[in-house]
This record gives structure tokens, sequence and C-alpha cells, in this order.
């Protein structure tokens, strides 16, 4: 009865991940025992890659970065199947197994990149990799409302504006209440509808 235990791989990834949390735990446990905490306004700032920040942060945001972040997300789950595909590929066993493998495997991972591929030059022949586009289209929308009330809108929600914050509740506005001198409304008649039972004719019902 001298078997020697050995961990799954399982075993392992949840040993990794213990490891990984105490590490993590101790390393902010260390910090914010030994690191002095001396606030100032520059430290309370947000980050902006070492720069001073300008102005409001509720700017409109370029939707190109959607279109560059979706095309990056392609490819980059593209090579996360290309890693294990390149573990396979070439094994002796596989092909030991079937002379065919190799070769079916490669014309298999041509016609996934090739349709990625295909999707890229679209993206590219279209010209939405261009940042400026040399030739911008505007929509032309036909309505009755006139442009300037557009631009007035738009004027008017540039700033974002903060409202102002009190813990003490609002007072509640006393309403008076006047009596009423014109004649009470009469009511309708309420419809109540009303069923018979029916006889036939010997009289039953």
């Amino acid at each position: 009865m001298n078997e020697v235990s050995q961990i799954s791989e399982f075993g392992k990834i949840f040993i990794f991940l213990i490891i990984g949390f105490v590490l993590v735990g101790m390393t902010l446990f260390l910090s914010k025992l030994i690191s002095p905490n001396k606030p100032n306004p520059e430290k309370l700032t947000s980050y902006e890659c070492g720069e001073e920040p300008v102005g409001s942060a509720w700017i409109p945001f370029n939707t190109r970065f959607y279109v560059i972040a979706l095309i990056f997300l392609l490819f980059d789950v593209e090579m996360v199947f290309i890693f294990p595909w390149c573990t396979i590929y070439a094994n002796a066993d596989l092909i030991a197994a079937d002379a065919r493998w190799g070769v079916f495997t490669l014309i298999e991972m041509f016609v996934f990149a090739g349709i990625l591929i295909l999707g890229l030059l679209y993206v590219w022949r279209k010209g939405d990799l261009e940042w400026i586009k040399p030739k911008p289209v505007i929509p032309e929308v036909n309505t009755v409302i006139p442009l300037a009330v557009y631009d007035a809108l738009n004027e008017q929600q540039k700033t974002f504006k903060v409202k102002s914050f009190s813990a003490e509740p609002e007072p509640v506005l006393v309403t008076a209440t006047f009596a009423s001198t014109s004649a009470p409304v009469a009511r309708k008649p309420i419809f109540k509808p009303s069923f018979k039972k029916t006889t036939d004719e010997s009289g039953n019902e």
C-alpha cells in the first residue's frame, strides 16, 4: 500500500490561485501598513498618462475606438486558437494514427485565418481603419424642425451641470384648498346587466 498521492491538474491550478491570492493580499497589507499616507490635491487628481488633466471629462468619445477594438478582439481570439493548434499540428502519434491529420489541420487553419483576413480586407476597403476619412459623409434627414433648434439644444447640453446635494429634506409646499362654488356634477346612471333564465316550451328552466 505504498501508493504515492498525486495532485490532479485542477489541484495544481487551485494551488496557484491560493498562492496568487496570498501574495496579492500580503502586498496590499504591507503597502497599507508601511507606506505613508499624505494625500494632496495632486495625488487626488485622476492620472492622465502623466499629463495634467485639463477641462471636463464629459467629452464626446470617438466611435472609431470601438471599430479598432473590435478588430483587435477578433485577431486576439484568433491567436488564442492558434496556440493550442500548434501543439497538436505536428503530433507524431496523431499523424501515425492517420496520415491525413497534418494536411487536414493545416487546411482547417488556413480556412480559419482566411476568413478573418477577408474581414480585415473588407474593413480596410471601406476605409474604417482610417482615423480621419478624406471624404466624410454627412447624413441628411428631411425634417420640418430647423437646424437652429438642434444647435441651440446641443449648445445647452454641452456642459454637464452638477446638481447640488443637500442632506436636509426639502420643504413641503402647502397648497390652499378652495371650496368649489359650482353645482355638483350629476352622476351618470350605471349600467347593471341582468341575466334572465331561459325556459323551454315545457316550462322547465
